[in-house]
């Protein structure tokens, strides 16, 4: 299988991929899950409103079920908006099967094609980091061809975009071009091609939250959308089922005004530009949980690639030193990687928006500083299911060629932004997208 390096700081203890979030089993979910239907689809029930669509039946030889609840649109630092979620794939019959092409279409009307996913997108085993392989092993591991030999499943990652939320549907289907059984008689595989998988978009309300840090120059690594990146294809089994709690995930982190992550002796956690930043309260909230104590890790060595260390990885400190927060409504804001002793907030207590948290560090699952934010629909650091959101107000600055970051080293030495050619404008209402770089009031 071919060998793709990422750099240290984008893996996990758990998945191999992302800086895995961690916990223990969360309340119920505020939406039902996006399920598969055999002949209609029922968009989410929270939202108030029902849109049936039609599927004709067929025999599947690959089934398509949706990881997670209704997908959320939400406005980028592109001007876009961005739709994103999961697709397990399960061959389900004796004969090999591949997937050649994926058309994402209007459920209302299935000739219009909203987005088209090719054999190139799907598997390329020559493409590092990017909006490709997005057809992966279970949970989330690469693979070199497109086949799905008899009885094994693979996880699609979805992304596309609207240029306004008036061009989204109610509901889309999911058009599969590939081989396999043409029926269950069927003992060699054939042409398959069928429409499959309504997904009804949520209209839940987007949260829009205060930044979680403040300052100029800071790096939004490991963003939405691309499945090349983590946190996007941070996908794992945690209580008898796939889930991705970091989704929308962020790791934040700070370059001087030179775009490099530290100066001086990259082996001091005190040299990075980020550490010890203080971590902001998004929003007036509750406290949930916190974790505190953890001793700050040796920059460059990630603990789930170190033997010794990996072995004291849990799924309750792999995140280090961490804080919970309940924002009303069913949404949680979850901040880790903290420095020990920093922590200023405990069970029970009320923060109010920009109120200080804690401070920046390299704890838990991390080979450099950065703070892991994101937001999710329960309290279980593993369970609950991402939420997008999107930010009162910050400065766009521009982007971090993903380039740099791939050939980074696991210190992330070097110049990421060239900041003579910044150019700082006011944007509200919108979530910096992967390696967006972004200043904060």
């Amino acid at each position: 299988m071919t060998t793709r390096r990422v750099p240290t700081l984008l893996a996990s203890a758990l998945t191999a991929v992302a800086l895995v979030a961690a916990g223990c089993s969360s309340d119920a979910a505020t939406e039902p899950a996006a399920t598969e239907a055999a002949n209609t689809t029922t968009a989410s029930p929270a939202a108030g409103s029902v849109a049936e669509v039609t599927v004709p039946d067929a025999f599947t030889a690959l089934t398509m079920i949706p990881i997670g609840n209704p997908p959320l649109p939400f406005k980028g630092t592109d001007g876009k908006y961005h739709v994103a979620y999961d697709l397990q794939l399960t061959n389900a019959t004796k004969v090999p099967a591949s997937v050649d092409k994926i058309d994402v279409v209007d459920g209302a009307d299935p000739t219009t094609v909203i987005a088209s996913f090719s054999a190139a997108e799907l598997v390329d085993p020559d493409c590092v980091f990017g909006d490709c392989n997005r057809l992966r092993d279970l949970p989330a591991g690469y693979v070199d061809t497109a086949q799905i030999p008899p009885q094994e499943s693979r996880v699609l990652f979805i992304d596309y975009t609207f240029d306004s939320l008036d061009q989204a549907p109610k509901v889309v289907l999911h058009h599969l071009y590939g081989t396999g059984a043409a029926s269950p008689a069927f003992g060699e595989p054939g042409p398959i091609d069928y429409l499959t998988t309504p997904v009804a978009f949520s209209t839940r309300t987007v949260p829009v939250i205060a930044p979680p840090v403040r300052g100029e120059n800071w790096v939004a690594l490991n963003g939405c959308c691309e499945p090349g990146f983590p946190h996007r294809s941070s996908v794992m089994s945690v209580n008898g089922k796939l889930n991705n709690s970091q989704r929308f995930a962020i790791d934040w982190k700070r370059t001087n005004d030179q775009g490099e992550f530290f100066a001086g002796d990259k082996n001091h956690n005190e040299s990075y530009v980020d550490y010890g930043a203080e971590i902001l309260a998004v929003a007036n909230a509750t406290v949930v949980s916190v974790l505190d104590g953890m001793d700050a890790n040796a920059p460059g060595v990630l603990p789930a690639s170190n033997p010794e260390l990996a072995s004291k990885l849990t799924v309750e400190n792999v995140d280090g030193n961490h804080v919970v927060l309940d924002l009303g409504g069913g949404v949680y804001a979850m901040y880790a990687h903290m420095i020990s002793g920093s922590v200023t907030v405990k069970p029970g207590d009320k923060v109010t928006e920009g109120q200080v948290l804690g401070k920046l560090g390299n704890t838990g699952n991390a080979n450099a500083s950065h703070l892991h934010f994101q937001l999710m629909d329960g309290p279980s650091l593993l369970e609950a299911d991402s939420l997008p959101y999107e930010l009162k107000g910050f400065d766009y600055a521009g982007q971090v060629p993903p380039q740099r970051i791939a050939d980074a080293d696991d210190f992330l030495s070097g110049t990421f932004v060239d900041t003579a050619d910044l150019s700082p404008e006011p944007r509200r209402g919108e979530l910096p997208l992967n390696l967006a770089v972004v200043d904060f009031p």
